[in-house]
């Protein structure tokens, strides 16, 4: 592999879940986020916000619906948000109601694309802020109670949760975690055959290496009890009941097409 300073700072990244009891200074905070604007956008829509969880009740409450109590100490705490409240009155002022038939950015093709837009800026959110020697964890567990969510950030129509970020001074020092084979990721033209014994060969290529590895790791940081290997953690998510299953209904509600 080549390397340099960036590729370094994105291969040693790691979720940090505890922070020092300092503040991040302005100038930081506002090179974080004017960082996170330059990430890339569908169709140059902006259509993405991020909401910045200063007071305590607020960040208690992020807390309490992700079940995390650490989400609460972290110096900076932010919602990122699909956000086509913001188009919606920028085109009203051109005379365009956004509850006309003729209105398509809440569509789902929009929500969707509005979704990674988001995400995409969250992630250079964090890459600038490990670069700058500071740690964060990126937060699905804000979307526990979605309903909670919104009304704890009190987002209007058109707006819907995307995913949440902690920052601040690192106060633990994680191993990396185990990252699969490449083969069983980066496939060549097209995915593998399923049925194909060769396929399947690729598909799994090195996979009981890898559950050895990720066992290995959870066992250095969980001495005092055992952790399932890759596989049998995947066997047991994949079957339990999941908040994003109750996503359409409530983005529904939030004035979004998702039949469109």
């Amino acid at each position: 592999m080549v390397t340099n300073t960036t590729i370094e700072t994105l291969l040693n990244r790691r979720s940090i879940r505890a922070f020092k009891d300092e503040a991040i200074d302005d100038d930081t905070r506002a090179t974080l986020e004017t960082v996170a604007q330059h990430a890339a956008s569908s169709q140059y829509l902006n259509d993405w916000s991020a909401i910045r969880i200063t007071d305590p009740e607020r960040k208690a409450k992020f807390a309490e619906i992700g079940r995390q109590p650490y989400i609460a100490q972290a110096p900076l705490l932010y919602l990122f948000i699909i956000d086509e409240h913001r188009n919606a009155r920028i085109a009203a002022r051109k005379g365009v109601d956004a509850h006309s038939d003729a209105w398509m950015l809440t569509s789902s093709y929009r929500f969707t694309q509005a979704q990674n837009d988001a995400v995409l800026a969250l992630h250079a959110m964090e890459t600038a802020a490990y670069s700058l020697g500071l740690g964060c964890v990126i937060l699905g567990s804000v979307l526990n109670d979605i309903d909670a969510l919104i009304d704890v950030c009190e987002l209007p129509e058109f707006t819907y949760p995307v995913l949440a970020i902690a920052i601040g001074k690192p106060d633990q020092d994680p191993a990396v975690k185990p990252r699969m084979p490449r083969s069983m990721q980066f496939f060549e033209n097209t995915y593998p055959k399923d049925g194909d014994d060769a396929g399947d060969d690729v598909v799994l290529a090195g996979l009981d290496e890898f559950d050895e590895a990720v066992h290995q790791y959870y066992d250095l940081r969980n001495t005092d009890r055992p952790v399932d290997a890759f596989s049998d953690q995947i066997a047991k998510v994949g079957v339990q009941s999941v908040a994003g299953k109750e996503l359409l209904p409530r983005a529904a509600a939030q004035g979004f097409c998702l039949d469109c």
